[in-house]
């Protein structure tokens, strides 16, 4: 079935990391995902790739709110330890969701 109500905002990025500095990258993604909900994120996936990359997948209730949560200031040392993680950062990708069939595993 149809989600209802799918995100209107979705960004797509992509990093390939350093070595020995996955596990440091994903606990950064996951408390700067922690602070982006809590300004209105609508959450994120991130998932591993071959040859070291990472793919991580933001949604978002709306362009407007994504740039209002990224114009307020964060003061959290998190960023810098998902940065110090990075070898490479690729642009991101800006996806316009059409069809979202997500099911969210039941606790």
């Amino acid at each position: 079935m149809k989600n209802p109500h799918p995100p209107e905002f979705v960004v797509l990025y992509r990093w390939k990391l350093k070595a020995g500095k996955e596990a440091q990258f994903v606990e950064s993604w996951s408390e700067v995902t922690a602070l982006f909900r809590a300004k209105g994120s609508l959450g994120s996936r991130l998932h591993k790739g071959p040859e070291g990359f990472m793919y991580g997948y933001a949604q978002w209730p709306s362009a407007q709110a994504r740039r209002k949560a990224f114009d307020e200031p964060i003061d959290s040392p998190w960023f810098e330890k998902m940065s110090e993680a990075v070898a490479e950062s690729l642009p991101e990708i800006v996806l316009e969701p059409v069809a979202d069939y997500l099911v969210l595993p039941r606790p």
